[in-house]
């Protein structure tokens, strides 16, 4: 039945503008995953939860994007409930299953049920719901290849396996057809034989051979908390390896899955991240907001201060636009920024420059301009700005400059308890005296630099 008119939102409404606001904050990141591959992760308990259907509607939306999906999945509850039914003790050694041949069966019938489930729901495509319109095609097959895991810790482990090869071409192959590649925590041998594997594994190892952009692991937990517990939204892999170890308080999924997270990405992939599998549109909003909601890895620390490039001229326009229009930022133009490109350092967190710097030099008299000083709203209470003053002291000196000033309207008191000190116009390089714009009245504020 068509709308009324007093059926239709106002576009000025809080909700309409809200969600221009979040499309348009999305963009970048539908178009930095654009045609990369995304290796998506979770155990059984996922499949057998009521929300399911959500996560199933997220997959959908980013392969619609372009993103090339493989799924891996476990089965842990659901082979426990056979085992169950069928009166065969449940074995572990170090959290891996003891598999021995009856074992094996309940594995393989638990395995080719959670398949045909997620292959059904990724079928759907019922008209009025996130899945209409939606053809998509799964593929899963023999894609790993796998070997015993032997004798751990002196308990043999029997058909419990690890992931020897993995089918990388034929993979490619699927994803470059269009379709979402599904794997079972199944691995077979040349010589016939099945292997029951952990999910984290194979998630991990076809991640890893995949040269996957990003490895997510939906978990019971929000993500990796600190001693203090507070969330942690971005660890390198060196910070992550120091919390196992001196923390043992860890949630269980944490300690399985984190350790993963961490070869993951010393072995090339570029992002892992564990989010809570509890959160509906948990894929969707770690993926698609720049905080996220759970917790990204990465081999590298993701914020890091460098010498800015052409290519960096955008980003650097989209800090200093707003605080030049407010008057605080004396103005340059694209062509200007161009061209002193080299004069500037820009502070960078996950790809996305956050903030911004510039030195301009007056050799003859030793001294320094720190300039063009600008750091994105969400990241100035992160010490971002402090960074990004101390890089630039860091090169003065280098260029054995004696000092630097900064003339400001608005900061005075950063500068100030940070070693500035006042001093007069007339203090000031003569170039720049000669530039000095007596309209603005900027206050001119020196910092003598050690050798």
């Amino acid at each position: 039945m068509p709308r009324t008119p007093d059926d239709q939102p106002s576009v000025n409404s809080a909700t309409m503008r809200s969600f221009v606001h979040w499309i348009r904050a999305a963009a970048p990141y539908v178009h930095a995953f654009r045609g990369h591959t995304f290796v998506i992760a979770f155990g059984g308990e996922v499949v057998a939860d009521d929300s399911f259907l959500g996560v199933i509607h997220d997959l959908n939306l980013l392969h619609s994007l372009g993103i090339k999906l493989v799924v891996a999945h476990g089965c842990r509850p659901q082979v426990e409930a056979i085992l169950a039914q069928q009166n065969i003790p449940s074995r572990y050694a170090s959290d891996v299953r003891i598999t021995d041949a009856d074992t094996m069966d309940c594995v393989l019938e638990a395995a080719g049920q959670v398949r045909a489930r997620i292959e059904a729901l990724l079928s759907l495509g019922l008209a009025n719901s996130p899945m209409a319109g939606a053809r998509n095609r799964v593929s899963s097959g023999n894609y790993l290849t796998a070997k015993p895991l032997g004798v751990v810790d002196g308990v043999d482990m029997q058909l419990a396996g690890e992931v020897r090869r993995i089918d990388t071409e034929a993979i490619r192959q699927r994803l470059d057809d269009g379709d979402i590649v599904l794997i079972s925590p199944i691995g077979y041998s040349p010589t016939g034989e099945i292997f029951n594997l952990t999910v984290e594994e194979v998630a991990t190892q076809v991640a890893v051979r995949m040269d996957a952009t990003k490895l997510i692991f939906l978990i019971d937990t929000d993500g990796v908390r600190n001693g203090r517990r507070q969330l942690l939204s971005d660890l390198s892999t060196a910070d992550a390896e120091a919390l196992l170890e001196r923390s043992t308080k860890l949630p269980s999924d944490v300690r399985t899955y984190l350790p993963a997270a961490i070869r993951a990405c010393n072995n090339g992939v570029k992002r892992a991240h564990l989010i809570s599998r509890h959160h509906d549109g948990a894929l969707l909003l770690e993926l698609f907001t720049r905080d996220g909601i759970g917790t990204m890895v990465a081999a590298t620390a993701l914020a890091h201060i460098r010498s800015a490039t052409i290519d960096d001229v955008g980003g650097i326009l989209s800090i200093i636009e707003p605080l030049e229009e407010q008057g605080i930022l004396v103005r340059r133009s694209r062509e200007r920024l161009e061209s002193e490109i080299e004069r500037f350092i820009v502070a960078e967190y996950d790809n996305h420059i956050i903030g911004c710097a510039a030195l301009y030099a007056f050799p003859e008299e030793r001294a320094g301009e720190l300039a063009a000083l600008a750091v994105h709203p969400d990241f100035r209470r992160e010490g971002y700005g402090e960074a990004l003053m101390h890089e630039i002291e860091q090169r003065a000196r280098k260029l054995k400059l004696a000092s630097m000033f900064v003339l400001t309207t608005k900061t005075a008191h950063w500068f100030l308890e940070r070693g500035f000190r006042t001093v007069a116009i007339g203090d000031l390089p003569r170039e720049k005296q000669a530039l000095y714009n007596y309209q603005r009245k900027s206050l001119v504020y020196l910092k003598p630099l050690a050798a």
